[in-house]
């Protein structure tokens, strides 16, 4: 019963945010019917933008896609059910009060256990003005990690126009989730050029074309 639920709710989560978005589907050098696994990596300005990049995948992609989100936003009450039900989230414990719960051994696993993943390395919800957050650690740990498994910028752009921080209520204005190129790690390469490049190939995407912040 609970499954079932889940997979409606899915559903109609999908349904929705088509309808408020009218969100397009870019595809720039990633094949959208590739099967293999990926780490789609975004940037982050609302609560809601895994779920749009969950939204434009197909079915069978969408299906083995877990998107990883804090344990302490999605951990609760109907927001619980959303995370774990119906988006199967790779729930982060961001206190790390223990060797179980390291971020990158936990989404590791899933990666081996044969998901994709999408992510945000940036860490937080980017409120300023720059086009993108410094990127965190974890992406490039993530890559020594899996080194066989894609990774695939996407730009999420106008969402943060929707559903501004603090609004509750969404504003129709249509949206586009733009996938670049995949990439990966060069065995030789060391963090912070993997860091530069991973956030080049994602500022790349942005439809304004501005010099980045």
């Amino acid at each position: 019963m609970r499954q079932n639920l889940a997979i409606l709710s899915g559903r109609a989560i999908a349904l929705f945010a088509r309808l408020v978005t009218a969100v397009q589907a870019v595809w720039r050098g990633a094949d959208p019917g590739d099967m293999r696994q990926r780490i789609y990596f975004a940037n982050h300005v609302s609560h809601g933008d895994f779920i749009l990049v969950w939204t434009v995948l197909a079915d069978p992609l969408r299906r083995r896609t877990r998107p990883v989100a804090g344990a302490d936003y999605w951990g609760s009450g109907l927001r619980r059910f959303i995370g774990r039900d119906v988006f199967n989230a790779v729930l982060i414990d961001r206190t790390r009060t223990d060797a179980a719960s390291d971020p990158v051994g936990q989404m590791a696993q899933a990666l081996r256990q044969g998901s994709s993943l999408i992510l945000f390395p940036e860490g937080t919800r980017n409120l300023t003005d720059a086009d993108l957050l410094p990127f965190r650690s974890g992406l490039y740990h993530l890559a020594r990690a899996c080194p066989e498994v894609d990774l695939v910028p996407v730009w999420i752009d106008n969402l943060n126009r929707v559903l501004p921080k603090g609004a509750f209520i969404p504003v129709p204005l249509m949206c586009k989730v733009i996938f670049g190129a995949p990439m990966r790690l060069d065995p030789a390469e060391g963090k912070d050029a993997f860091l530069t490049r991973a956030r080049d190939a994602l500022l790349a995407l942005r439809p304004n074309r501005e010099a980045a912040a």
